[in-house]
């Protein structure tokens, strides 16, 4: 089977730790197309560095299998291939840089390791350093490099060696706001100039939206739902779901035809539904529409006829525009995004539904 351009598959993989509750990766099931990066986005506990744990090699699956399968449909097994012999870049969130090397020697570790003669070593990590911004600086040592060079470096490391799959284990982590951006431009233009199958590991949602075709969200071990970053964040299936892709609020709520009827107090309001909960799935008996602030409207007290009524409990400047956290008289509260100067902590207010399709999802936990 040639290198390069393979497609990632993740065939039931399960791992439960000794002595453990429950698994930390149950029964996932995933494909990694060629050119495409995948996150894979959950909190401490999720399960995604156990995942990519496995597709390393680093861990044994107590079942399941690591899959590399090429344009023409021929698949190989790493499953039972030592971390060596899997082919797989790693890039870490402490770089695991040689300190005593340089910048050059440190991305050309891999290639030595290979048999790459000198020559052609020296000329690929020139190369690899150039594509990743940090030309000519290939003789600097690593102890002499800012956080995001280092980082660079290990970018470059990885992606050297011609990777069929290149695994990111919180890259980004360590880095400032500033470094952040430049890293995620940094990563993907790295990934158009060679397409691998690319695996994020991240617990911060804003780094999977900026730099993942598609994003998978683990719970406890379990997968609960992956898709691109906008359609999960307009149509979850769950409430972690919801949560785990940006700030919600969710009330009771029902479906009315291709509409959903949220009711606060005595006042009921409309939106279009965003989708259904799964395909060919009905709707549950107790649902919660999902209202991000984006999708709310704040008004004076004076047109509140048709919105909820409510009090300002707290205003938090964002930028370009302010969040205001409003308590409805109805009961319940809401965060609804408005105007720098729409209100004042304390503020009578009235709650609209915007334009936007609200989501539907399961009442009971996912």
């Amino acid at each position: 089977m040639a290198r390069g351009g393979g497609a990632l598959v993740l065939d039931g993989l399960s791992r439960t730790y000794p002595g453990a509750s429950r698994p930390a990766v149950a029964n996932l099931s995933l494909e990694v197309r060629a050119g495409e990066l995948l996150a894979l986005l959950g909190p401490s506990g999720a399960g995604k560095s156990t995942a990519l744990r496995l597709i390393a090699g680093l861990e044994p699956p107590d079942a399941g299998r690591v899959l590399l399968r090429d344009a023409a449909g021929a698949t190989r097994d790493l499953t039972p291939l030592p971390p060596e012999r899997r082919n797989v870049g790693l890039v870490f969130q402490h770089h695991a840089l040689f300190p005593h090397l340089s910048a050059a020697e440190n991305v050309a570790f891999g290639l030595r390791a290979r048999g790459v003669r000198p020559r052609e070593r020296d000329a690929r990590a020139a190369d690899a350093l150039a594509a990743v911004g940090l030309a000519g600086a290939g003789p600097r040592r690593a102890t002499s490099l800012s956080g995001g060079e280092q980082q660079r470096v290990a970018l470059a490391r990885a992606l050297v060696v011609e990777p069929d799959v290149l695994l990111l284990d919180e890259p980004l982590a360590n880095l400032d706001a500033a470094l952040r951006g430049d890293t995620r431009a940094l990563v993907r233009q790295a990934l158009a100039r060679r397409p691998v199958a690319a695996v994020l590991v991240t617990h911060d949602r804003d780094d999977a939206f900026a730099v993942a075709d598609r994003v998978a969200v683990l719970a406890a071990g379990r997968l609960l739902q992956v898709g691109a970053p906008e359609a999960l964040y307009a149509r979850p299936t769950s409430r972690t779901v919801a949560e785990a892709l940006g700030r919600a609020t969710f009330l009771p709520a029902a479906a009315d035809g291709d509409a959903v009827a949220v009711t606060v107090g005595d006042v009921t309001q409309r939106a279009r539904r965003a989708g259904d909960l799964a395909a060919g799935a009905h709707t549950p008996a107790a649902s919660l529409a999902v209202l991000r602030p984006e999708q709310l409207a704040l008004g004076p007290a004076a047109e509140a006829d048709g919105a909820w009524p409510g009090i300002v409990a707290e205003r938090t400047f964002a930028g370009a525009h302010a969040r205001y956290a409003v308590t409805l008289a109805g009961g319940g509260r809401v965060e609804v995004n408005g105007a720098l100067g729409a209100a004042a902590a304390g503020d009578a207010v009235a709650v609209r539904l915007g334009a936007a399709p609200v989501a539907l999802v399961p009442a009971t936990p996912a």
